[in-house]
């Protein structure tokens, strides 16, 4: 085996576990905001650290997702002019894209490392637990998010250039739909 492929597989086997604790997040908010609607509805028991939980959780996996998003192009995208120009010029639009991205992504994660800093001592109400651990969310998955946006890019390079034909070709009166 190849260091390639020793360096592919690794790859994916980090990914399956970045993608499982996602999972893991998702599952778990959606069982705690079931329980908490049945517990407030039905028998009027509401907790505020339950709560404030599950606004953390759901700030977690919204940015926890940004990384995924971008590793399997699962990100919002207007390609009817992209779609449009030759594969060879592809590669290169979408680096450039990928760089003003990651530009964005690095500005995100410096403020974050910055908010973090001011508000992140402060105690929660909730959970009682420093703010700096909920704030935190924010720089570390605009950090790995970085390194996933490095990732694609370099796939953008090395990838042959059928990688990039178009993938949403519009329908003509020539072509029976599938």
């Amino acid at each position: 085996m190849s260091i390639i492929e020793k360096l592919k597989k690794a790859g994916q086997k980090v990914f399956d576990i970045y993608f499982g604790i996602g999972v893991v997040a998702m599952g778990l908010l959606a069982v705690l905001v079931i329980f908490s609607v049945i517990a407030r509805y039905f028998f009027s028991l509401s907790w505020k650290q339950l709560s404030e939980f599950n606004v953390t959780l759901f700030a977690f996996t919204t940015f926890w997702g940004m990384g995924i998003n971008v590793l399997k192009n699962e990100h919002v995208i207007i390609d009817i002019l992209y779609d449009g120009v030759k594969p060879a010029l592809k590669r290169w639009l979408s680096v450039l894209n990928y760089l003003i991205v990651l530009v964005v992504d690095l500005v995100f994660t410096y403020q974050g490392i910055a908010y973090v800093g001011v508000a992140g001592k402060q105690i929660s109400q909730g959970m009682e637990i420093p703010m700096k651990y909920m704030y935190g969310i924010m720089p570390l998955c605009g950090a790995i998010c970085a390194v996933c946006i490095v990732i694609k890019i370099i796939e953008f390079i090395t990838a042959d250039i059928s990688y990039f034909a178009p993938k949403n070709k519009a329908l003509t009166k020539d072509e029976p739909a599938a």
